[in-house]
Parts: structure tokens; sequence; C-alpha cells
């Protein structure tokens, strides 16, 4: 059995060898790259399956290296390890296409939890649905793209998988709390505040066809109806 090819980009020598002799000792390959620049390189050389980068590094952080990866490539898993946990900073890690935050200092065992369980949503997603007709809009939920009159726009990783979820219960309520627990984590507050910025987002990209509303219901969640 092929192993699962992680590119790790850290730029802490110390930390980096730690994860990658845990990941090796499991079933990981582990390529290395010290900065975002090299990070790129290494992408583009080694075609892993799944990314995991720091965000504050030298030469290309993180969150630049995943906007270059992500005009080409909207499929490959992204876990962001970071020190900070600003609001901001996490919104923005998902709306350039990041697909989980784990906050320094972590746990291995975390880690690499974390790992299989992006490669196996990853996976299942492939086998589901993923076009969908809404109003005048047609959304891809794999190429994350929505499409109006022959115009696209590119969905950010975490926008996309909202809208799945809109889609596949469209007239009925898609209660909050089961959003949060399965793309986010836990049902916090503060999660509960990033999941509304992104709602907000999805209701401006739809806002070209007046028939499409994303309704809120108050403390259970959202609905998605087509006049």
């Amino acid at each position: 059995m092929d192993k699962i090819r992680v590119l790790l980009v850290e730029d802490e020598p110390t930390l980096a060898m730690i994860i990658k002799d845990t990941l090796d000792s499991e079933e990981f390959e582990v390529i290395l790259a010290a900065n975002g620049e090299e990070g790129l390189s290494r992408y583009k050389e080694t075609k892993p399956d799944i990314i995991v980068t720091d965000i504050m590094m030298p030469k290309i952080d993180g969150f630049t290296m995943i906007r270059h990866i992500r005009k080409t490539d909207q499929q490959i898993p992204v876990l962001f390890l970071s020190a900070r946990s600003a609001a901001n900073d996490v919104v923005e890690g998902f709306e350039l296409g990041g697909n989980d935050y784990l906050k320094k200092p972590f746990g291995m065992a975390e880690l690499i939890i974390r790992i299989k369980a992006l490669l196996n949503k990853i996976s299942v997603r492939k086998e589901e649905s993923s076009h969908f007709t809404l109003g005048q809009y047609t959304f891809d939920s794999i190429t994350q793209t929505l499409q109006y009159c022959g115009e696209k726009q590119l969905l950010s990783n975490r926008e996309s998988e909202i809208l799945k979820r809109l889609c596949e219960n469209k007239d009925h309520v898609l209660p909050m709390k089961d959003v949060l627990l399965e793309l986010w984590g836990d049902d916090s507050f503060f999660n509960a505040r990033s999941l509304h910025v992104f709602i907000t987002k999805l209701r401006h990209k739809l806002s070209k066809d007046g028939s499409i509303k994303i309704l809120n219901v108050r403390g259970i969640g959202y609905k998605l109806i087509i006049d």
C-alpha cells in the first residue's frame, strides 16, 4: 500500500523534524520545506496528498503559498499550523482554501487525527453529487466554482462546503450546530460568528439572482430557498 505523501512546510527545524519523525513512523511519507517559496517548489515536484503548513515564514508566508496553489489545485487538503488564533487569521485561512486550522502547541496524536480526517472527507466528497442548479446559477462543489451566465466565481473551500450543505438541504433548515461540528470541530460562539461571516459572503455571491435566498432561522440554522 502506498504511503500518504505529506508536504510539511515549517520554518522551525526542531518542530519540523519532530513532526516528520512522528509521521514517518505511521503510514506517511513526509516531504519537508522550510518556507513558502520552497513549499511551492516541493509541491510542484512531488504532488503530495495533503499540505500541512505554518503561516508565519520567511520569503513566502503560508497564506500566500496556498493562494498560489489554489489557483490551479482546488482539491488538495490544507491544514494550517499557527500560534496565531485571532478571528481574522482563522477566517482568512479558510477563505484562502484551508480545510483545517491547528493552533500551536499541539499534540502529535491530534495532528495525525486531523490529517486522516481531512483525507477521509476528500475521499467521501468525490463519491457524492457535486453539481447543483440554483436558479440561474450552477455550482460545482468539486471545482468549487459558481457560474452565472457564463461568468465563473471561485469559492473558498469553506464557502464551497457550506453552500454544498445548503444545496443538499434546500427548502429545509440546515442546523447551524451540525455545520459547526462538521467543519469547525466545535459549536462555540466564536465559530458561530465565523460561520455567519461565510453565509454573508455567499449571499453576496448569489445576489445576481433575486429568487435565491439564504434565510437565517434564528437560533437554529439557515435555509436555502429559491422562489
